[in-house]
């Protein structure tokens, strides 16, 4: 007997009522009533048909709400991006640097994150570039992928940015350089990018600089309990190849807050997920919580309209990868990555084989009655097929 399947939907369609008393502002309340009506009749939806001289049957589909929000619409997406990444690879090792902001900012990050968000992209990539412009630690221009994440395991806000460095980076000359070995003896590639205390402190002092440029004027001791805190920077050791870099990118680039497998239980007293405890190990547990706040928490994470929260610098920049990227890959040899098939999006689920074609669409009033008749005879013709006793 297959485990109960539940989905963030419906804990935002058992609170439609009542969903504008857990958000700050009207595009969140907009954000939740999309995923509540996502493949619901809501959206309309269409009736596609399979290509395959063998099959040629009738599929009723809802749409999608197509929101980077949902854990439902993120799957083809992802598998996209990853392919397009996966051409972009250098064959030399790679680093995850993770910028995290301590906890008392995350008030001004729930009513400014716009501005709080762009500013931790802004210096994160300041404090990788100049590092590495600094001849001590590389002496190159680098490059990097940063994804912003904004929760923790509990759902609680937790804005970080997740960093994939290159190991190296292009001279004045226009040469590659590769990351320095810390001058230790036996190790054939760099430990660690770049001295992580070192890169806390300059992130710390420079996010501070530009947040008293950006906001409104705050009190002398509010700049100071900042200078108190221990700002963290992660630096991993690195990847131990481009092919790990795409999994790992492949398990956090289109990530959400929640995915729909992690809720165990939905009940009247509540919503029950897993969660990983990352102090102590991965420890995995369930945690327990009300409707009304398992939505505020998940509220919290749906960022602003039209929030870039991918973004790609220096030598990965767009501008770059035009010009510098095929002759760094032409030095640095050819990436070898395993063959993958082609993306089938619109794969008919029967056969394996056809390709789905739409034929009608309906709105939220729902299918035509004879699209609907027709449906109903293809059940029939199941049912009777698999209920027939066999030869």
């Amino acid at each position: 007997m297959k485990p109960a399947t539940y989905e963030v939907a419906q804990i935002l369609e058992r609170n439609t009522a009542s969903l504008s008393n857990y958000c700050y502002n009207s595009w969140q309340l907009r954000t939740l009533h999309a995923l509540r009506k996502c493949r619901t009749a809501a959206l309309g939806g269409h009736i596609d048909r399979c290509n395959h001289p063998s099959c040629h049957r009738l599929h009723l589909s809802y749409n999608s709400c197509r929101n980077r929000h949902c854990s439902k619409c993120q799957g083809h997406k992802k598998e996209q991006w990853i392919r397009a990444r996966e051409e972009e690879l250098l064959n030399v090792p790679y680093f995850h640097v993770v910028f995290t902001l301590p906890s008392a900012l995350h008030r001004l990050c729930l009513y400014e994150p716009k501005k709080m968000y762009g500013l931790l992209f802004k210096t994160a990539w300041e404090v990788i570039k100049d590092f590495a412009s600094n001849p001590k630690f590389l002496g190159a221009k680098p490059g990097m992928i940063a994804i912003l994440h904004t929760w923790g395991q509990n759902l609680s806000l937790h804005p970080h940015l997740h960093c994939i460095v290159p190991g190296g980076g292009i001279t004045k000359n226009g040469k590659w350089r590769s990351a320095k070995s810390n001058g230790k003896p036996g190790y054939r590639r760099a430990r660690y990018l770049f001295p992580v205390k070192a890169m806390s402190t300059v992130f710390r002092a420079r996010f501070v600089a530009s947040l008293r440029k950006e906001l409104p004027p705050q009190s002398r001791d509010f700049y100071e309990s900042l200078f108190k805190h221990h700002w963290v920077v992660y630096c991993k050791r690195p990847f131990l190849g481009p092919v790990q870099v795409v999994e790992y990118l492949g398990r956090y680039t289109h990530k959400i807050a929640i995915s729909n497998h992690r809720i165990k239980n939905l009940d009247n007293k509540g919503v029950t997920f897993s969660v990983k405890d990352y102090r102590h190990g991965g420890r995995k547990s369930l945690l327990g919580l009300s409707d009304p706040e398992f939505i505020r928490r998940f509220a919290l994470h749906v960022l602003p309209k039209g929030f870039v929260r991918i973004r790609h610098y220096g030598i990965l920049s767009s501008y770059h990868k035009k010009i510098s990227l095929p002759a760094l890959q032409a030095i640095l040899g050819s990436v070898q990555l395993k063959e993958k098939e082609p993306l089938q999006h619109r794969v008919c689920p029967d056969c394996k084989k056809g390709k789905l074609i739409t034929i009608a669409t309906f709105t939220a009033r729902g299918p035509p009655e004879h699209w609907l008749e027709k449906l109903k005879r293809q059940t029939n013709r199941d049912q009777k097929k698999n209920s027939s006793p066999k030869a």
